[in-house]
C-alpha cells in the first residue's frame, strides 16, 4: 500500500514562555483605576439600568404588566430581570389582554432553569386573608351568602369565594326550625374567630341583631313603666307562662295572667311567634325582670256576674279542678264555683269527690251562695235530686223497730244503714243492758245486720239516733227479785281490774266485787285468773250501769 502523505504540523497557541509586549502589573493597574475618570454618561447609562430593575423578594406580592396571554401561559414583566410565567387557569374566566396590571405572588426568583416563579391564585388568598384580619381585628360588617348545610350549621361564601362557618346558634336570635330556608339568603355578618394555620373563618349574623337589640333594649326599658300597652311576639312557650319579645327586651307573661278563666297550659291560648298586646304589671330595673299580663286588657266576668246569675239558679259548668273537699266547676271563663264534697249527693258515702266527677266533665249545678267581696261562688249537685231527708221523721218516728246493715264501727258507736244513703248512730252505752263495753267490736261486726229502734230524727241536722238495746225490755226490772240481798250466785270473772273483779252473772249481768270483799285483798291479783268461777253472795241491789257487788 502507498504510504499517505505527511500532515502539516498545526501551531501551538498559548503562552510559549516568551515576552513579547510591554508588562502591567496588578497594583499599576489598581493605580489606574482609583485615577482614572468616570465617563459621565457611562454612569448615567448604568443607573438607568439598575433602576429599571425592581428589587424583588420571595414570598412578596408585587404588581406587573400581561406581556402576552396564551392557551395555557401568561408571561408576566414585574420589572426583574426576568419575565415569569403563570398558568392561565389561575385567572379563571377572567378576561385578560396585554397591557393588564396584576398583582402576583413571588414564589421562587428562580427555578431550575432559571425561570422566574410567579402566582396569582397565591396573590389573591394573601389579599383575600388581609382582608379578612382587617374585618375581624377592625369589627367591620360583612355580606355574604349562604351555600350550604353542614353539620352544626352553615357554610357562607363572604371574600371572593372565602367559606366561612356560621353555627346555627348564630343565625338569629331566636331558635331556627328551617336552616334549609336560609340557603341562597344573602346576609350581613361578624367575624367572630380567625384561625390564619388553616385560614378558617366563623361568622355570626347573631352578634349584628344583638348589638341592635341592645339598643333597642335601652331605650325601651328606658321608658318603661307599669301600665304600659306593649306589641310583642311569642318567643318562647313554656309550662308556666309565656316569653313576649318587646323588641330587644323580654318580659314574662305569666300563665295565671293569660286569661280570666283557668289554663292547664299555655299553648291553649297563644302559639310561637303571634304577636300579641300586653300590658306591663311590674318592672324590677335592679334585675330588669318585666312581668306582663294579657287578661288584664278584658273586663273581669265577675264584674256583672248579678246579671247574669242568682242564688237558686241552675246551670252548666264544666270540671276544671278536682280537690279532697270538692270539684271546681268552671260556668263560663273566668268564673268558678265549688262543689263542696259534702254537696254532691244526699246519700252516697263519698270518700273522694273524684267518685262522682272527673276532669273535663259537663255537670249541672246549682247556685247555692254568691259571695261578692269575697269573690267566691257556693255549688250543689245533690240539690238537683229530692232530699230522702225531707219527711224522714214521718217515716221513721221513734219507736219504729228496723233492721239494718253495720256499715261503720268507731270507738263511740255504730253507724247502721237503715235505707241507701241513710244512717243512724247506735250509741256504744245503747248496744246492751248488762254487758260493761270497751268496744263495739265486742257486740257486732261491719256488714252484720242488727236490729235497732229509732230514738230521735234530726232533719235539719241530718242525724238519726238509734238504740239496740231497746228492742229487748230492760232486765233490770226482773235484777231486783233474782238478785235479791243475801242471795249467793255462781259468778265467772271476766275481767281484773286494779281495785277488784269484774264478774258476770247468770243472765248475762256483770257486776263488780270490791277487793275489800274478797280474799286476799291485798294481793287478790295472784288468787283470779280470768274465766275462773266461783260462788259470790249478793250484798246490794244492782245500780243502773250494770255493776253491782
Amino acid at each position: 500500500m502507498a504510504e499517505a502523505p505527511a500532515q502539516k504540523a498545526r501551531p501551538v497557541l498559548g503562552f510559549k514562555g516568551e515576552i513579547t509586549g510591554p508588562v502591567v502589573k496588578l497594583e499599576d493597574l489598581e493605580k489606574q483605576q482609583e485615577t482614572r475618570e468616570i465617563d459621565p454618561f457611562h454612569e448615567q447609562l448604568l443607573r438607568q439600568i439598575e433602576e429599571s430593575f425592581t428589587t424583588v423578594h420571595e414570598g412578596e406580592i408585587v404588581k406587573g404588566r400581561i406581556l402576552s396571554v396564551g392557551e395555557k401561559e401568561v408571561i408576566i414583566d414585574i420589572g426583574f430581570k426576568s419575565t415569569g410565567i403563570v398558568s392561565r387557569n389561575e385567572f379563571g374566566d377572567a378576561e385578560i389582554k396585554p397591557g393588564d396590571e396584576v398583582e402576583v405572588f413571588v414564589e421562587r426568583l428562580e427555578d431550575a432553569q432559571g425561570q422566574l416563579v410567579l402566582s396569582k391564585l397565591k396573590a389573591d388568598r394573601v389579599r383575600r386573608w388581609e382582608r379578612v384580619e382587617d374585618a375581624y381585628y377592625n369589627e367591620k360588617v360583612i355580606e355574604g351568602t349562604i351555600v350550604r348545610r353542614v353539620k352544626g350549621g352553615m357554610i357562607a361564601e363572604i371574600f371572593d369565594g372565602l367559606e366561612a362557618f356560621l353555627p346555627g346558634s348564630q343565625i338569629d336570635v331566636r331558635p331556627v326550625r328551617d336552616f334549609d330556608a336560609y340557603i341562597g339568603k344573602r346576609m350581613e355578618f361578624k367575624i367572630v374567630k380567625i384561625n390564619p394555620a388553616n385560614e378558617n373563618v366563623v361568622v355570626s349574623h347573631r352578634a349584628l341583631l344583638e348589638k341592635e337589640l341592645q339598643k333597642q333594649r335601652e331605650e325601651i326599658l328606658s321608658k318603661m313603666e307599669p301600665g304600659q300597652v306593649l306589641e310583642g311576639t311569642v318567643k318562647n312557650i313554656t309550662d308556666f307562662g309565656v316569653f313576649i319579645d318587646l323588641g330587644g327586651v323580654d318580659g314574662l307573661l305569666h300563665i295565671t295572667d293569660l286569661s280570666w278563666g283557668r289554663v292547664s297550659h299555655p299553648s291553649e291560648l297563644v302559639q310561637l311567634g303571634q304577636k300579641l298586646n300586653v300590658v306591663v304589671l311590674d318592672y324590677d330595673k335592679e334585675r330588669q325582670r318585666i312581668s306582663l299580663g294579657l287578661k288584664q286588657l278584658q273586663p273581669h266576668p265577675r264584674e256583672n256576674i248579678d246579671e247574669k246569675y242568682k242564688e237558686g239558679d241552675v246551670v252548666e259548668g264544666k270540671v276544671v279542678s278536682i280537690t279532697d273537699y270538692g270539684a271546681f266547676v268552671e260556668l263560663e271563663k273566668g268564673i268558678e264555683g265549688l262543689v263542696h264534697i259534702s254537696e254532691m249527693s244526699w246519700t252516697d258515702h263519698i270518700k273522694h269527690p273524684s267518685q262522682k266527677v272527673s276532669l273535663g266533665q259537663l255537670v249541672k249545678v246549682k247556685i247555692l251562695n254568691i259571695d261578692r267581696e269575697g269573690r267566691k261562688i257556693s255549688l250543689g249537685m245533690k240539690q238537683l235530686e229530692p232530699n230522702p231527708w225531707e219527711g224522714l221523721s214521718k217515716r221513721y218516728p221513734p219507736g219504729t223497730v228496723l233492721r239494718g246493715k253495720v256499715r261503720k264501727i268507731t270507738n263511740f258507736g255504730v253507724f247502721v244503714e237503715i235505707e241507701p244513703g241513710i244512717d243512724g248512730l247506735v250509741h256504744i252505752s245503747d248496744l246492751s243492758w248488762t254487758r260493761r263495753i270497751q268496744h263495739p267490736s265486742e257486740v257486732v261486726k261491719e256488714g252484720e245486720e242488727l236490729d235497732v229502734v229509732v230514738l230521735e230524727v234530726d232533719e235539719e241536722n241530718r242525724r238519726i239516733s238509734l238504740g239496740h238495746k231497746q228492742v229487748q225490755t230492760n232486765p233490770w226490772n226482773d235484777f231486783a227479785t233474782v238478785y235479791a240481798e243475801g242471795t249467793d250466785h255462781k259468778a265467772k270473772v271476766v275481767r281484773i281490774e286494779d281495785n277488784g273483779l269484774v264478774v258476770e252473772l247468770p243472765l248475762g249481768v256483770e257486776a263488780f266485787v270490791p277487793a275489800g270483799e274478797l280474799k286476799h285483798s291485798k294481793n287478790f291479783q295472784e288468787f283470779y285468773t280470768w274465766g275462773m268461777s266461783w260462788s259470790c253472795a249478793w250484798s246490794a241491789s244492782a245500780p243502773p250501769t250494770g255493776r253491782s257487788s
